[in-house]
């Protein structure tokens, strides 16, 4: 079978897995068997992708990242360098919890900043964006740019990537012009 994709001699695949066309697996990467990777996504050096994750198409990992059993992420997500993602709530090196893995969502569009942490079990909203550095210890709604540790909401961010702002309940991206609603924690596109 010829494949459609690129992978970096230093890198590792293990089989059986999928890999979709167009992808690109750089340097001392190591792909474990069983997961799923989409269509055109970039995969920066020194990655690891965990048995059963699921990568969506155009995703875009930047180095340093490893993505463990419970992983998900949907289309066009932006995980930035050495951001970290954990799967179990209480690890000890001398108990196994291989039953215990959460899964964590990282919806459509979404983007992780660099050595941002994202604690299991939760979902990051469509197009959220999460700031450099934030631990992320609760679901993120959709459009919420959140910072700090632990992160909090410091605003809405449109799918374009810049801020929205908000008139009351009614706000607008100054750079695309797209308009969104706000009602109370929650954000949507009008």
């Amino acid at each position: 079978m010829d494949t459609q994709y690129y992978v970096h001699e230093s890198s590792y695949i293990d089989e059986p897995c999928e890999i979709g066309n167009g992808t690109k697996i750089w340097h001392f990467c190591h792909i474990m068997q069983k997961c799923k990777i989409g269509q055109n996504c970039n995969i920066g050096q020194n990655v690891v992708i965990s048995p059963h994750v699921i990568i969506g198409n155009n995703v875009k990992i930047q180095n340093n990242v490893s993505l463990y059993t419970g992983v998900v992420c949907e289309d066009d997500v932006f995980l930035g360098p050495s951001c970290v993602f954990t799967n179990v709530i209480n690890p000890r090196s001398h108990i196994s919890r291989r039953n215990e893995y959460k899964k964590t969502l990282v919806k459509k569009g979404a983007s992780i900043g660099a050595n941002a942490t994202i604690i299991c079990g939760h979902v990051i909203g469509k197009y959220a964006f999460i700031g450099a550095g934030a631990v992320v210890t609760k679901d993120v709604p959709d459009y919420a740019l959140v910072v700090g540790n632990p992160a909090r909401i410091a605003g809405w961010i449109c799918s374009c990537g810049n801020r929205i702002i908000f008139n009351d309940k009614v706000g607008q991206c100054k750079v695309c012009k797209k308009e969104y609603v706000k009602q109370e924690e929650s954000v949507m596109e009008r």
